[in-house]
């Protein structure tokens, strides 16, 4: 047995460190934490200074023992990440496993030879301060998460996976503010003039500086266009020059790879996880923006044989964020001569990100050459302006050129390339003027990328945090991310060619949403209630003052236990207040009588999510419900709609005997024909509104004919009946709830009722709990084979 014992989080990582150290080392991962808060009493004594009472995960307790066996004889070294996450899981190891206070612990931020080994050869001890900073963050999670979740499911909805934090429930607030400022924003018209001239025979594109409210006044303007002369009053030209991105951080890389690659967050972190631990890239937790100056020198390396010394120019970077969880470096390949790796395609195209990021990082400026004509127009005093932007020199943009967000894009953009030669004075030809009806943009809708861009912004929140907070929110139903298709118009478009105005109207779609963050109903409620009564909690400095606390713990500036006292004693008294003095709250609104019944109609948060309903509990007729559609708002919803819902169940002629309906569940549209549902495809045309019997008939049958295929036969016995069925993995018994599988060398369309009783009279007994052990036994067998298993932290 080896006399060295590393234990680090990940089994792709140990691997691969295992191969560098060699055959004086025995490297074992622990899989994450070993070691969590207890779920009874929260798992904190909060009158013994909030005291954390940690148990061994269920799902760690083989792993502990078999590092116990280890630790016997050897002696032990924790390499667990660098950040406080990973010191905590070095610590819960350190208390586990019975360890001395001295025990080894080393960090590095790339899992290369020199790096491995430079930090062995430069252990040190546990740093409890950085410990003591994730303490203070889990128990305060814990504390209010705990406390505030029961009170949602009491004074919101019961039957809804409510939960709430810190965290979370501001990063709620930022998207549901949002979808208000959209919902209420009242678009303004305006109309945009552009114009083609000629200048000896060379098109010249501008647009007008100026915007007209109406139609009316545009109008007037191509009209003084047609009797007017063109000349150029203004020509400059200045030099310019773009300056290239630091290296990547966390939150920039998941920023960029949500809009260069398409990644989700969680899915950046993941395969960036991967490259971490077959150690291709330097470590992908970090709000640095440095690099080593060996790594400067590699790119300079790099870059003058690619592309020239010209090329080249040695930067450093500042880092805006502060804290002891920041690395060394930011997120950099660790060989940068490496162009590519051998890896699979989400790896490639994520490595390929972070190598031109880093490499271009350490280029030369781009040169530009920018000019801005002006055009006169003899009978207005308003001038066309033509911008033009000619690359002298591409410096870093022959690499690299840094996405923009939504926001980031304007109208009045620069003409890519050179414009033709003109002078002071010089007459031009009009071609072409046109003045198009526009109207303002409302605020745009988050994705993933814009949303951690605006957490970083507020301080809420570190690197480790943004990925499983914005997948919680879309876990707990808050938000949804989806791609909607926008909507239609009608536009005018003003035409001037032959000294005459022509008017056309035209169709345009506008407020397309791709991979946009939506707030549910649902979170709009929540995040009312939370905003009513814990008014601290909601508030966007309060969160980012405690983000600074935590940084002043890990620094030994402050006692953990303080912040918490400081934070969850108020919090603790207004949840008291709140659950005995707030009403119930389901973000209720009236909306009207029923114009057949004279009864009140409402939509509110019920059991199964967002409803309408027809009476009140007092009335003499029990209420009527149906669901809300999927896009509508308690805020929003009118009467006539909500009225349009309750015609569902519609029922749209016989078929087979029993009546063929239409209508809508907690899984989407369906039709149905007794107790046989067919879904309605979401891609498809078809709604439960407007679906005719044919169209409806054709997705039974189909349903029907799929169902028919399923079923090989049916047996009648006093319990009850039992079904011989075709399944995913084959044909297998049915008696209940329970399925019973049919030996290989069985022909299930042959079977007598009496061997179907044989066959489950022989089952073997399921254990308790069979199938939880199968998924988890599964999940193990994953890790085993897997050689890029990513660890997830909690």
């Amino acid at each position: 047995m080896s006399k060295n014992l590393l234990i680090v989080e990940s089994p792709a990582k140990a691997k691969t460190i295992e191969k560098i150290l060699g055959k004086d080392f025995t490297v074992k991962s622990s899989y994450g934490h070993v070691r969590d808060l207890a779920k009874k009493d929260m798992g904190i004594d909060i009158d013994n200074k909030y005291t954390p009472k940690y148990i061994i995960s269920k799902d760690k307790s083989k792993v502990v023992k078999e590092l116990k066996q280890l630790a016997k004889n050897a002696e032990v070294w924790l390499a667990t990440d660098e950040d406080r996450e990973g010191e905590a899981i070095s610590w819960h190891l350190l208390k586990v496993l019975g360890l001395k206070d001295d025990t080894k612990r080393i960090v590095f931020h790339e899992i290369t030879p020199d790096a491995i080994k430079k930090a062995v050869q430069s252990p040190r001890t546990i740093d409890i301060n950085l410990v003591n900073a994730q303490q203070a963050r889990r128990v305060l999670d814990r504390l209010v998460g705990f406390e505030l979740s029961p009170l949602l499911w009491k004074k919101i909805s019961s039957g809804s996976n409510l939960s709430a934090g810190r965290v979370q429930s501001v990063a709620v607030k930022l998207l549901v503010e949002r979808e208000r400022e959209i919902i209420h924003f009242e678009p303004q018209e305006y109309y945009k003039v552009s114009a083609q001239f000629l200048v000896d025979g060379v098109a010249l594109d501008a647009d007008l500086s100026k915007r007209f409210d109406n139609e009316e006044d545009a109008a007037e303007f191509l009209n003084a266009c047609i009797e007017s002369s063109f000349k150029i009053g203004d020509v400059q030209v200045k030099p310019g020059k773009r300056t290239p991105a630091a290296p990547f951080t966390t939150s920039t890389l998941q920023q960029e790879a949500s809009r260069k690659l398409g990644f989700s967050v969680a899915r950046t972190m993941s395969v960036a996880q991967r490259l971490y631990e077959n150690g291709l890239i330097t470590y992908m937790r970090t709000d640095s923006v440095n690099l080593s100056k060996s790594a400067i020198g590699k790119a300079k390396q790099v870059i003058t044989e690619e592309f020239g010394e010209n090329y080249s120019k040695i930067r450093t970077y500042k880092s805006k964020s502060k804290g002891a969880q920041e690395a060394h470096e930011a997120i950099r390949p660790t060989y940068i001569e490496n162009r590519t790796v051998d890896v699979a395609r989400d790896e490639q195209r994520l490595y390929d990100l972070i190598w031109k990021r880093t490499v271009a990082s350490q280029m030369a400026d781009a040169k530009l050459e920018r000019t801005t004509i002006k055009i006169d127009v003899s009978k207005r005093k308003e001038q066309f302006t033509a911008k033009g932007e000619v690359i002298q020199f591409d410096g870093f943009l022959k690499l690299y050129i840094e996405s923009k967000d939504d926001e980031d894009n304007s109208e009045d953009k620069a003409t890519e390339g050179l414009l033709p030669k003109v002078t002071v004075g010089q007459e031009i030809e009009r071609k072409v003027i046109t003045a198009t009806q526009r109207f303002t943009n409302s605020p745009f809708r988050f994705t993933e990328a814009s949303l951690v861009k605006q957490l970083e912004e507020l301080g809420i929140g570190r690197p480790s945090t943004y990925a499983p907070t914005i997948q919680t929110i879309q876990n707990r139903g808050y938000v949804v991310k989806e791609t909607r298709d926008g909507d239609t118009r009608t536009i005018n478009k003003l035409t001037v060619s032959n000294g005459s105005i022509e008017k056309e109207k035209l169709e345009e779609t506008y407020n397309n949403e791709r991979n946009k963050l939506f707030p549910t109903n649902l979170g709009m409620v929540v995040t009312d209630f939370l905003e009513k009564h814990f008014e601290r909690i909601m508030d966007y400095s309060f969160t980012a003052n405690i983000e600074n606390e935590f940084d002043q713990i890990a620094e030994g500036k402050q006692e953990w236990v303080d912040l918490v006292d400081n934070i969850y004693k108020p919090f603790h008294e207004t949840v008291e207040d709140t659950e005995e003095n707030a009403e119930r709250e389901a973000g209720e609104r009236i909306l009207g009588e029923d114009p057949k019944t004279g009864r009140t109609i409402l939509v509110r948060i019920g059991r199964y999510g967002p409803m309408a309903q027809i009476g009140l509990p007092e009335d003499d007729q029990p209420p009527r419900y149906t669901s809300l559609l999927p896009n509508q708002h308690l805020e929003t919803i009118t009467l006539e709609e909500a009225l349009t819902l309750f015609k569902l169940p519609r029922e749209l002629g016989e078929m087979k005997g029993q009546q063929l309906k239409a209508n809508i569940g907690r899984f989407g549209p369906y039709v149905q024909l007794g107790r046989v549902f067919a879904s309605i495809p979401k891609d498809s045309d078809l709604d439960p509104y407007t679906i005719t019997f044919d169209d409806a008939k054709v997705l039974m049958e189909e349903k029907l004919e799929a169902e028919a295929k399923k079923h090989i036969n049916t047996f009648e016995t006093e319990d009850g009946e039992i079904f011989v069925l075709n399944g995913r993995w084959g044909p297998y018994i049915k008696k209940g709830k329970t399925n019973y599988k049919i030996p290989k060398d069985v022909e299930a369309e042959k079977l007598s009722l009496q061997e179907v009783l044989e066959i489950i009279e022989k089952a073997p007994a399921k254990k308790r709990g069979g199938r939880k052990s199968s998924a988890k036994a599964k999940k193990s067998t994953t890790k085993k084979k897997s050689t890029k298993k990513t660890t997830k932290k909690k």
